[in-house]
């Protein structure tokens, strides 16, 4: 994997490059559809193609337990099984794990947990992660960490970050011991904790920028805190991480998030927010968010949002997907969520786009202004996107 800074914006701390797998080009910053199972619901792995997306997350906690990774494995790596031609980024299922939390003891060693599908009983280790993930074949690797609570005391974030220090290292002791298996490269991305503790935080960045891993991931936010302490943590990191490495902020999040993450110098991104919204009705638009399954848009015949270019966006109304919607058919899943991913996708491109001509800053605020006016009012906003 080879990343490349290619322009810094002298206002902000948003950055353009270009991420470099096996599997292809990446521009940053980019943003990467969760595909929890090897697969974005609903849609066709040429949908997503379509939608501008060229890196997709998959969970190895998920993939360990269902299909299991023997099999994955067996059918060459995960692009094969799901035949996916982009990039793909595993998670290493810390998030899962934490979040079960009645059913997993986390000790130094590794987690002992049980399967929230049959209670079957589980061990992951830091090696054992890196074990499935060569099996499951992704072009980045997310290291086992501790995802401790946003309200945990100071003493448990400190023995997380205690913790996902020591993970760490054992993870790319054991990465240099392995072998890809499926004939392409496989790059480690290191995790860094610390809730929201300043002091927390910077120690962790500063150990595993030691580690001189590949790239590096923000974890542990967007789980109940308040979006400026989000903002805030995020600017604390993106300050002690080497500039010539990718920035990830994991699981975020709404598009002002996105661009408000950008400003503070973030590379990736992955959210559910576009596909599980999508698959409850909802549509992220120039226009603010859109319920489709509101009666109001019954004889709205106007496009979906004509400031986005999806094949969904650009030639289907409103009223045929709040049809579709209230008629409970399985297509209006399918294009809410085209025009989703294709609305965040076009998001992250014009942020590049506006980070390479000098104009981020004035361009942002402009459209977090205009989004925010329009998700209250309704009243759709002209060219925000352009």
């Amino acid at each position: 994997m080879h990343f490349a800074l290619q322009h810094t914006d002298k206002n902000t701390k948003a950055r353009a490059g270009l991420l470099v797998t096996d599997h292809g080009e990446i521009r940053t910053p980019a943003f990467m559809p969760v595909g929890t199972l090897a697969t974005v619901k609903s849609l066709l792995p040429r949908d997503v193609w379509d939608t501008g997306a060229r890196m997709c997350l998959a969970n190895a906690y998920h993939l360990y337990l269902r299909p299991g990774t023997a099999i994955v494995r067996e059918a060459g790596g995960l692009h094969k099984f799901a035949n996916w031609a982009g990039s793909i980024l595993t998670d290493s299922g810390g998030y899962q794990i934490y979040s079960l939390s009645d059913l997993r003891k986390i000790t130094d060693d590794g987690v002992k947990f049980k399967s929230h599908l049959d209670g079957s009983p589980h061990y992951f280790t830091p090696e054992k992660v890196i074990e499935i993930e060569r099996d499951l074949g992704p072009d980045i690797m997310m290291v086992l960490d501790e995802c401790p609570a946003s309200n945990s005391e100071y003493s448990i974030v400190e023995t997380a970050v205690n913790r996902t220090i020591d993970w760490a290292q054992r993870a790319m002791e054991h990465v240099e011991k392995t072998q890809p298996l499926h004939g392409y490269a496989q790059a480690p991305f290191l995790i860094v904790q610390g809730g929201v503790h300043r002091g927390l935080r910077e120690r962790c960045a500063e150990q595993l920028v030691r580690m001189n891993s590949s790239g590096y991931a923000i974890g542990g936010l967007a789980v109940g805190e308040p979006n400026e302490v989000m903002y805030e943590v995020t600017n604390w990191v993106t300050d002690v991480l080497p500039a010539e490495k990718p920035r990830y902020l994991m699981g975020v999040g709404t598009p002002v998030d996105l661009l408000e993450s950008i400003a503070r110098g973030v590379d990736m991104f992955d959210c559910v927010l576009p596909t599980r919204n999508a698959r409850n009705g909802q549509l992220f638009t120039s226009g603010g968010k859109l319920n489709m399954r509101n009666a109001k848009w019954r004889n709205d015949f106007s496009l979906i949002d004509d400031s986005t270019t999806s094949y969904a966006s650009q030639n289907f109304t409103k009223a045929y997907l709040a049809h579709l919607f209230n008629a409970d058919e399985i297509l209006g899943l399918t294009l809410a969520t085209m025009h989703n991913i294709a609305f965040y996708e076009q998001l992250v491109i014009d942020a590049r786009e506006r980070i390479l001509d000098g104009s981020f800053e004035t361009w942002k605020n402009m459209f977090i202004r205009k989004y925010n006016q329009d998700d209250k009012t309704g009243i759709k906003a002209e060219g925000i996107l352009a």
